[in-house]
């Protein structure tokens, strides 16, 4: 089982658990391919609306039959996440999910510790299609949010006093988390209940590492298309794999 504590130092000094290895590509055999044809989406729909949970605990976006499918694991406080999230996430939802062609899925990592881990869980309890987006707005204020929990360490330390209950819901008090969602939609209460369930906040966070830990993912963010490792962690990279893989 995890260890809170540890896992809230790591937040403000370092990775926890995973490092910023380059990762080495498979995606050349892979990922080559014709032109694929472009699916609509049901009537009265677009792709990039359309949103499910997955086995490996990520959240697919777009056409869940596509035959090219983007899998980003990503730590949400991770400054080259949120550089793909700025260049990429438009585009790819307007050029490539909603085509059709592309399906994406999201999978977090822990690798900063405890406040990837609440906000993480903070997105389990939102609805399963506002997910990815409230992801992308994390990453826009990636500087703000790290920056308000790491000027509260003193707090953030002082909740793992409280009961499991009211450890996490302190936690995200002190860290200015209840207040960044509450803005977005999800009220305190919701937040709040959603934290205080600390048996859940365990299996996220030993589930998510076992499958970063399967798939050995040794930095965020690293890329999977149609199984194959893209080495590459820009989106003009990226987009050039999904074009050879037949997203033209």
């Amino acid at each position: 089982m995890l260890n809170f504590r540890h896992l809230a130092l790591a937040t403000i000094a370092a990775p926890l658990a995973l490092g910023l290895a380059a990762c080495s590509s498979d995606e050349e055999s892979a990922t080559n391919g014709e032109p694929v044809a472009a699916v609509a989406a049901p009537a009265g729909s677009e792709w990039s609306q359309t949103a499910s949970r997955t086995a490996e605990g990520g959240w697919l976006v777009g056409n869940p039959d596509a035959p090219i499918k983007l899998v980003e694991y990503g730590s949400l406080t991770c400054p080259a996440c949120a550089l793909f999230s700025t260049e990429g996430s438009r585009p790819l939802h307007e050029n490539y999910i909603d085509t059709g062609r592309v399906s994406f899925e999201f999978r977090s990592v822990m690798i900063h510790g405890i406040l990837d881990l609440l906000i993480t869980r903070v997105l389990e309890c939102a609805p399963t299609e506002v997910a990815v987006p409230m992801a992308d707005q994390v990453w826009a204020n990636v500087n703000d949010l790290t920056g308000q929990f790491s000027a509260n360490q003193a707090a953030v330390e002082a909740a793992y006093d409280l009961p499991d209950d009211q450890r996490f819901v302190a936690m995200a008090q002190s860290g200015g988390l209840t207040e960044f969602f509450a803005a977005r939609g999800l009220s305190g209460d919701q937040t709040e209940v959603c934290l205080a369930d600390s048996a859940a906040m365990t299996t996220l966070a030993d589930t998510t590492q076992a499958q970063a830990t399967e798939d050995a993912v040794t930095g965020t963010p690293t890329f999977f298309l149609n199984g194959a490792r893209v080495d590459s962690t820009r989106w003009a990279e990226v987009e050039g794999a999904l074009q050879r893989a037949g997203a033209r």
